[in-house]
């Protein structure tokens, strides 16, 4: 019965965790698109519902709920399930949807089902391949053991991991601290919005005269030719001569006035930026800008001396604060009790903020670079995203958690070595952090042109 009762749990959960996947995909992603394919919604619906239940497995780990050979027997079918998901049915319909979207080859069904089992055969080639460089299983694996995938699984998702957190350390400082802002005036504004007006009215009256220099030039042609003289040809030659001239200096101007339409726009969003700033939500996150400022600086640090010194930490940070609480202050306290609740908001914390933080970044993601045509590819290669960097975060997430705690996932992931994720992660994180400096320090600071660019504007 306890069995069955447990299951029962985690099978509502799975129902609420993939009602929350359904809407959200409704409501955000594919708001502004019509669904089309319902099995494009179901399989993001399921991915999401399987990550958010890997973590529902930590906490029940934490707390002790369910069973503890109930707890092994779904974590062992969540990752299953969610391995297949990953490695079988997101990159077989990714590429079923990427051949449907060539017009130049054969649309009969045979013909693309045959296509899209030989590109997928070729991504599960590649896929193997990734693991090779890397020195992540031992070599008493079989090729079909479960350490196989999420050894491969683990070193892409950790490295999206690495990338996403190292931009985001450094570009939440940049647009939230005041520090960061462009001193945009009135003046400026209304100075770049006449340069803006004057050249829409040079457009127009060049427009203008390329109508009059066609219709002119209608005019000739209609003419009967016994009637022409030579003087008329050559008026004639050279009025297309003009209207060609015309076009290329329209086109200048158009792409001149894109240009600074983009800047006028850039500046009216500083000075909107300047004035929230001012209000209490806005020096909140100016507060937090200075904290994740000092903590960008510190996590590069660490992750600098991580990497000199080859180092992985053995122990996690809530044992090692209640060990100073106790060594170094002499405060006397429950050491079990306070770990596994201190544990539990900790990881509690870290599961909110990841799911959060990744949802805003598939829907800009989504936004910036998503069409009529490529939502449903798109959609599948973030829920193939979101998979990998779900299960890369349970993966890493185990070093945040007491001994006790961590047995479990060592066991159910197998025989994984875990220190290199660690240290690959450091390694991904420093770049992207170093390049996320250098890339909004030239672009933001010296050609100004951060939020002429669609892709990084959908980003900020």
């Amino acid at each position: 019965m306890s069995f069955i009762f447990d299951s029962c749990v985690m099978f509502f959960s799975l129902v609420i965790f993939f009602g929350g996947g359904w809407v959200f995909f409704l409501k955000k992603l594919f708001r502004d698109y019509e669904v089309q394919h319902w099995v494009v919604l179901l399989i993001f619906s399921v991915t999401f519902a399987l990550s958010c239940t890997m973590f529902e497995l930590i906490i029940f780990e934490i707390l002790g709920v369910l069973d503890s050979s109930s707890r092994y027997f779904h974590w062992k079918l969540e990752l299953y399930v969610t391995l297949f998901t990953e490695i079988v049915v997101l990159p077989f319909y990714i590429a079923y949807f990427t051949v449907s979207n060539i017009q130049m080859l054969p649309q009969a069904r045979y013909i693309r089902v045959l296509l899209t089992f030989i590109a997928w055969c070729g991504s599960m080639y590649f896929f193997w391949k990734i693991g090779d460089p890397f020195p992540i299983l031992s070599p008493k694996h079989g090729i079909l053991s479960i350490e196989q995938c999420i050894g491969r699984i683990g070193v892409i998702g950790v490295t999206i991991m690495a990338v996403l957190s190292g931009f985001g350390a450094v570009n939440y400082p940049y647009t939230c601290m005041s520090y960061f802002v462009r001193p945009v005036s009135d003046a400026d504004i209304q100075s770049l919005e006449k340069r803006l007006m004057q050249t829409m009215d040079m457009i127009v009256m060049k427009k203008k005269r390329i109508a009059m220099a066609k219709r002119d030039s209608l005019l000739h042609s209609g003419a009967n030719k016994e009637q022409r003289s030579i003087w008329s040809m050559v008026k004639s030659f050279t009025c297309t001569d003009n209207v060609s001239v015309l076009k290329e200096e329209t086109r200048a101007l158009e792409e001149l006035s894109r240009q600074l339409f983009l800047e006028s726009v850039d500046l009216h969003n500083e000075q909107e930026r300047k004035e929230y700033l001012k209000t209490f939500k806005g020096k909140y996150f100016n507060l937090l800008g200075h904290f994740f400022s000092v903590y960008c600086v510190w996590k590069i640090f660490m992750a600098t001396i991580n990497i000199v010194f080859d180092r992985v930490g053995k122990v996690d940070p809530v044992t090692r604060g209640i060990e100073i609480a106790v060594d170094y202050l002499g405060i006397q306290f429950d050491v079990r009790f306070w770990s596994q609740h201190i544990s539990f908001w900790l990881v509690g914390i870290i599961i909110v903020t990841s799911i959060r933080g990744l949802l805003i970044t598939l829907t800009k993601f989504f936004y910036a670079i998503a069409s009529s045509k490529s939502s449903n590819i798109i959609v599948l290669c973030l829920a193939q995203i979101m998979g990998m960097y779900f299960v890369s975060c349970v993966l890493l997430m185990r070093m945040n958690m007491p001994i006790e705690y961590r047995s479990i996932i060592t066991e159910v992931l197998g025989d994984l070595k875990f220190n290199f994720y660690h240290r690959w992660f450091d390694v991904i994180f420093l770049i992207s952090a170093l390049s996320s400096i250098g890339f909004l320090y030239i672009f933001g600071h010296i050609t100004g042109i951060f939020g002429h660019i669609p892709y990084l504007a959908a980003l900020r």
